[in-house]
């Protein structure tokens, strides 16, 4: 009847794999991360860094030229004029090679950061796809957004300063250093004393630039889910007048953002200044060393301006480094807030699970309790049913019974805080759930559609539908007149979640997008709420026809539209009440007759 799912990995290509599994061993630093997210792109980097080496020769070699030059001029005597046009030869053609190498270097090494930025929001976007429904209830669609792309951004600006100046940055000190120290020890000891004045300042400010980027980038979050909801709400507010209410709203964000901003900033201000007035009194210190030095005929005069060049080679090279760490900051930060979402264990994990290759439909709640997190008291108690492989059951009752829980569990979105629910015999908790919705045509009670055509929300998910079976479910949900109207018929774009279409409309596309599927089981939660009178009828005759043979569970709060189910489930308080069909609950004169009373 069933087979088990091989035990499957991690999903992705095999970067995101790597990460992913990164990330679940857990303790690791941000910097461990970022080497987990270039693994398999080592070469690349490595050829990147190569081809820097050869496109910076013309800074390492100047200030020996230049010396040269100086020292032949001042002592003409002693060189002649080929000596001077070797030197320049020599830099022109090093100055040259920069055109073809410096393009190798972005080559390779945009090929390495693209892979990663493409990499990471895929690993993001599956993560999202695997969290369970709860986690999403409780995550901001705005927060989401953010991390998917401010932060993914930020960790791409970050490789790309970690490789456009972090790396040169360092190999330039090295160079600068080694050659001053082949020609004078002395002079490159005076050089060591930069890296702990370097070092010195960063940590003096390490911590606070930390916490800066840290409040940033969670008011930024912050922004971002005030402002999805904003746009989600505009109808509202613009129906009751509320505009002003939600400018005051998100001024109050925006206001927050630019003072965390603005300290940022200031501290970022504050580093970078003392980082200069350090390097260069350090500078004019040196100066005045290797001045004395030629003055005592210690080194040549020429000299002066090579180790004037490599000293400022290494303080240009410190500063870049200082002057990028904010970034480079700010990408670590970035890492900490996308393994937040990866980290997370709430998943809906189908490795290894049974896989029904067919659905008949019988279910059981057998003792089904639940009760959500942190709260105390039970939304569903003692509840036990068993429904039958093509019965149609309708749930009905006050907001709040549980109704709309008892279809979430059907689903799968929801797990029993005790008790059990089956289906043809197998317990939904040993099932893959992914496969067994794939036999399910839900249609919920806030009807979603996407930026499309009519035909590619209606067809979402499945390939080689024809135009004959797209335009006999359009009949089904009462749609033909409407598509008849429109320019392009299906084709027609319904723009973003179906704005360009009436609620009863975006309705009917997806009681249509549950008809396509011939599924084995229907969950209808509130399907008509949104059709006026006439849509409704038609809308019921298809249904009619649609749940023929098939399972359906059915929420609904006009009780007219479930008269002809084979039975009707009246809750109240998370407990089922009355069970029976339309006339036998209307004739028992109970919580059900009540309610209809209350329609009339």
């Amino acid at each position: 009847m069933f087979n088990r799912a091989a035990q499957a990995e991690l999903p992705g290509n095999s970067f995101e794999r790597t990460f992913q599994q990164a990330v679940q061993e857990g303790n690791r630093t941000s910097f461990q991360y970022l080497l987990s997210l270039y693994k398999g792109n080592f070469m690349n980097l490595g050829i990147s860094l190569m081809f820097m080496v050869i496109k910076s020769l013309p800074v390492y070699l100047l200030p020996v030229v230049t010396a040269n030059v100086i020292n032949i001029v001042a002592q003409p005597t002693q060189h002649s004029m080929r000596e001077l046009w070797l030197n320049f030869a020599v830099l022109l053609v090093v100055v040259l090679q920069n055109i073809p190498t410096h393009a190798a270097y972005v080559s390779f090494l945009s090929r390495a950061i693209r892979t990663v930025e493409a990499g990471l929001r895929g690993a993001m976007v599956r993560k999202l796809q695997q969290l369970s429904i709860n986690s999403h209830r409780e995550l901001q669609a705005g927060r989401l957004q953010s991390k998917v792309l401010r932060d993914v951004e930020a960790v791409e600006g970050m490789s790309k300063q970690l490789m456009l100046a972090l790396f040169p940055a360092i190999l330039n000190v090295i160079i600068a250093f080694g050659l001053t120290l082949y020609t004078n020890w002395l002079v490159s000891l005076f050089f060591l004393v930069t890296v702990p004045s370097a070092i010195a300042v960063m940590r003096l400010f390490r911590r606070r630039i930390k916490q800066s980027n840290s409040e940033f980038r969670k008011e930024i979050e912050t922004m971002s889910s005030h402002v999805s909801e904003m746009v989600e709400m505009i109808p509202v507010t613009k129906a009751h007048g509320l505009e002003q209410v939600e400018i005051d709203r998100i001024d109050t964000t925006l206001k927050r953002l630019q003072g965390k901003g603005y300290r940022m900033d200031l501290v970022e201000a504050y580093f970078g200044a003392s980082n200069w007035v350090t390097f260069q009194i350090v500078q004019v210190v040196c100066l005045l060393f290797t001045a004395y030095l030629a003055y005592t005929n210690e080194i040549p005069v020429g000299s002066i301006v090579m180790y004037q060049g490599y000293f400022g080679m290494i303080l240009g090279s410190i500063t870049a480094l200082m002057n990028v760490y904010p970034m480079i900051a700010k990408g670590f930060e970035s890492i900490s807030s996308i393994t937040e979402i990866l980290k997370s264990p709430d998943i809906e994990n189908n490795a290894g699970k049974l896989k029904l290759p067919k659905v008949a439909g019988e279910y059981r709640f057998s003792d089904v309790q639940l009760k959500f997190k942190d709260s105390e008291q039970h939304v569903l108690e003692e509840l036990s049913l068993e429904v039958k492989a093509g019965e149609c059951v309708a749930f009905v009752g006050e907001s709040g019974a549980g109704k709309s829980t008892i279809l979430n569990l059907v689903i799968g979105f929801l797990e029993p805080s005790s008790g059990q629910v089956s289906v043809d015999g197998v317990p939904l908790s040993e099932l893959d759930l992914s496969e067994y919705r794939r036999h399910l045509a839900v249609v919920p009670q806030t009807n979603i559609l996407f930026s499309g055509s009519i035909r590619d929300n209606i067809t979402y998910g499945l390939k080689g539908i024809t135009d004959e079976r797209l335009m006999e479910v359009v009949e089904l949900a009462h749609l033909s007149e409407m598509v008849g109207r429109l320019p392009h018929g299906v084709d027609t774009m319904v723009g973003e979640h179906g704005g360009k279409l009436s609620g009863g409309q975006r309705q009917r596309i997806a009681i249509a997008r549950a008809l396509v599927r011939d599924p084995q089981v229907i969950v209808l939660d509130e399907a008509t709420s949104a059709l006026d009178n006439a849509s409704e009828f038609h809308v019921q005759q298809a249904m009619q026809q649609l749940i023929k043979g098939r399972t359906t569970f059915i929420v609904a709060h006009r009780l007219s539209t479930i008269r002809h189910a084979d039975r009707i489930v009246v809750m109240k308080r998370g407990r089922i009440v009355e069970t029976g069909t339309f006339d036998e609950l209307i004739a028992l004169k109970g919580e059900f007759y009540h309610l209809k009373q209350l329609q009339m």
